[in-house]
Formats: structure tokens, sequence, C-alpha cells
């Protein structure tokens, strides 16, 4: 199919900026949601791409889910004159917060929360079983019965 190359750059941009794109199965979409070019463009450029090895297809509940490779990187970088440095969204590490003491819940006054308190064990209680409790298999339902009630006749 033939595309335009200006529709052909805007779709690869728009993949390498997330380095992600979905597109609905609707071959008859006039536009392509997030894009501006038809729907059926961005599928047939994405098909064209995944055949190449440059970009993963996930098909699932009437939507393709388009995955960026690493070959599709290095493919498209040359292809759209981007520098070395520029990656994708999805390949960036995004620096994390610190998570916060005690499951995100603060501090508040009067609150206190002491974990060598909390986790304590009282030697008074005893946890489990007696000592002398023997727990011993009497034999049960299916084969084990029946081989049990053949032994004794």
């Amino acid at each position: 199919m033939y595309i335009p190359t200006a529709n052909r750059k805007t779709i690869c941009k728009a993949l390498f900026k997330d380095g992600v794109l979905v597109a609905k199965k609707d071959y008859n979409a006039p536009r392509h949601p997030e894009i501006d070019v038809p729907n059926l463009e961005v599928i047939k450029a994405m098909q064209s791409l995944t055949s190449r090895g440059y970009v993963k297809t996930q098909f699932s509940w009437q939507y393709y889910y388009y995955i960026l490779t690493d070959e599709g990187i290095e493919y498209l970088r040359e292809y759209l004159n981007i520098p070395q440095e520029v990656f994708p969204s999805t390949f960036k590490k995004v620096a994390r917060p610190a998570a916060p003491r005690f499951g995100g819940r603060p501090e508040r006054e009067g609150f206190r929360r002491d974990n060598d308190e909390y986790r304590r064990r009282d030697d008074a209680k005893a946890d489990g079983a007696s000592g002398d409790f023997r727990p011993e298999f009497r034999g049960g339902f299916g084969r084990g019965r029946a081989q049990q009630q053949q032994q004794q006749q």
C-alpha cells in the first residue's frame, strides 16, 4: 500500500516518541485517534515494520499493540535523523521517590507505632499443637480405603 512520506514520518515519530503504538482494528476509520493520519495507514506501516523485525505485534480484543524492538530503535534513528542520546519514553528509567515508611501512612501526632513492640511474642502463649500430639493416617477414600479393606479380609 502506498503511504505518503509525510504520513509515514508522522507514524514513525509517534512510535519512536513512546516506544509503543496502539491501533484499533478498524480499517474504515477515517483517522487514528492519536495521530492525524488514516488508521489503515498506521496499521499497514506497522505491518511493514513488523515484517522487517523492527516492531513486535500483539493483537488482543480488536486492538493491535505495537512494541518497538532494539533493531527498530536503530532503524528509526537513522530514518528520522535522531541523535544517539535520545530514547523512547518506555526505555527511559524513571527515578522513583523513596517509599514512605509504614505502608504509606503518614505519622500523626499521638499515633505511635513501634515495630519491636508490635512484633514481640508472648512466650506464655503456646502456639501450635502440644508435644504429645502424634497424628496418624488411618486410611481414607479411594484406593487407600479399598486396599485397607482387602488387607483386613
